[in-house]
């Protein structure tokens, strides 16, 4: 027996009864029964509401699921190198930021990528395009940590 029917039963009891709705002390019972009815509505609301609540984390959960699946095999964005003991730069293993106009996001490329010349951003779907062929200037610092402007050009 639900909670709902629990209260119909206790009400069609009291009604049952024939009492003196005139006296205080059935006044009181009537008054403590339409409480139960209220608290019964309200319970029945908020069940309804973490039942929706609940398949909605069960759908995040599942599309959150399929993310980690998709992005399993890429490598956190950042420029690291494999050999502890030496600490020059392996271009190889560098990675470029680069934030998506359409959606704000940050993207995490590698080189291979930005040679292609285009990428779809895996957050928006926007055709992300670039162009290498310009010049860039790089500031370099040299042996002694003076910076000197350095102008590189990278080729297809």
């Amino acid at each position: 027996m639900t909670i709902t029917e629990k209260v119909a039963y206790i009400r069609g009891l009291a009604d049952g009864l024939k009492l003196d709705k005139s006296k205080d002390e059935v006044k009181v019972i009537n008054k403590i029964i339409d409480l139960l009815e209220d608290l019964t509505a309200d319970y029945s609301d908020l069940n309804d509401y973490v039942d929706e609540l609940s398949a909605q984390v069960d759908e995040i959960d599942e599309d959150l699921a399929a993310l980690e699946d998709d992005f399993a095999d890429l490598e956190e964005c950042e420029d690291y190198d494999d050999d502890d003991d030496d600490d020059e730069y392996d271009e190889e293993d560098a990675f470029y930021e680069v934030t998506c106009p359409t959606c704000n996001q940050t993207i995490c490329l590698d080189e291979n990528m930005l040679v292609d010349g285009e990428v779809e951003c895996p957050n928006c779907g926007e055709l992300l395009e670039f162009d290498l062929n310009d010049v860039i200037d790089v500031e370099v610092e040299d042996a002694d940590g003076e910076e000197d402007s350095k102008e590189t050009t990278t080729e297809e």
